[in-house]
């Protein structure tokens, strides 16, 4: 792995625009469960009601059954309660800071890049702690869901209460999608991909694209993914780790 850690250090020294896309291996090493591949939450397996967490965390299940789908929103806002950034986060900030064409594109909801002072940030997903109505226009930050009633209503309407945040099958918002494919069109230097499995197209897409860019690419991942077999360098290892040795051979 040193030799890999050299390669791919010499391309981040070199880099000017970066884009790091993270999911929820990331955040592993903040203690949260991860849903797919190695140590995953569901991974080949169905929840306690014997339906995939895709088909539990969906916007169709919300709308017929919004107890069983917050049921696990609530699981979900459980395991980063009390959970932070971890130094993975850290060094993306920090990288950020010296490189100001960094970008980050994250699937995760948990806003730990954001805490760890990122700021050319595309949160795909939304954020779980940022709730809304789905009748009026009510909205509010809730940093802890264990005075909640499950399902919530809204203080103002009494109708349901949900995340901001993209449930399966779902249209992604458009702003951060706008912003997204602005930053694409410019092209990066190098693209990371840290701690996702990348089934996403929009995931995935970034990587196919730093093809035409002459972009190096680096997967940081423990197990094979959907873009496994089309980057350049595969570092098999928990991400804050890799990271951190990254950055200290780069500086």
């Amino acid at each position: 792995m040193d030799e890999l850690i050299t390669q791919v250090a010499h391309h981040l020294r070199r880099a000017e625009r970066i884009l790091f896309i993270t999911g929820a291996g990331l955040s592993a090493d903040s203690g949260l469960p991860t849903y797919r591949g190695i140590g995953g939450l569901y991974n080949e397996k169905l929840t306690a009601e014997d339906v995939p967490i895709e088909e539990a965390l969906s916007g169709h299940m919300l709308l017929q059954r919004p107890e069983l789908t917050w049921k696990y929103i609530a699981e979900v806002e459980r395991a980063c309660r009390g959970a932070d950034f971890n130094a993975g986060h850290q060094v993306m900030a920090e990288i950020e800071a010296q490189k100001p064409g960094t970008w980050i594109l994250t699937q995760n909801v948990d806003g730990f890049h954001r805490r760890a002072g990122s700021r050319n940030l595309i949160e795909i997903h939304g954020r779980i702690t940022d709730l809304y109505c789905t009748a009026c226009p009510y909205a509010q930050n809730i940093d802890d869901f264990s005075n909640l009633h499950i399902p919530p209503a809204c203080p103002q309407c009494g109708k349901l209460l949900r995340p901001d945040v993209v449930l399966f099958g779902e249209m992604l918002p458009q702003a951060p999608v706008e912003k997204l494919y602005n930053e694409l069109n410019r092209g990066f230097d190098l693209v990371f991909s840290v701690g996702t499995t990348s089934v996403f197209p929009y995931i995935a897409e970034p990587v196919r694209l730093a093809r035409n860019w002459g972009a190096p690419t680096v997967e940081i991942n423990p197990g094979e993914t959907e873009i496994s077999h089309l980057v350049d360098y595969q570092i098999r290892a928990g991400a804050a780790d890799v990271l951190t040795r990254l950055w200290t051979v780069a500086s």
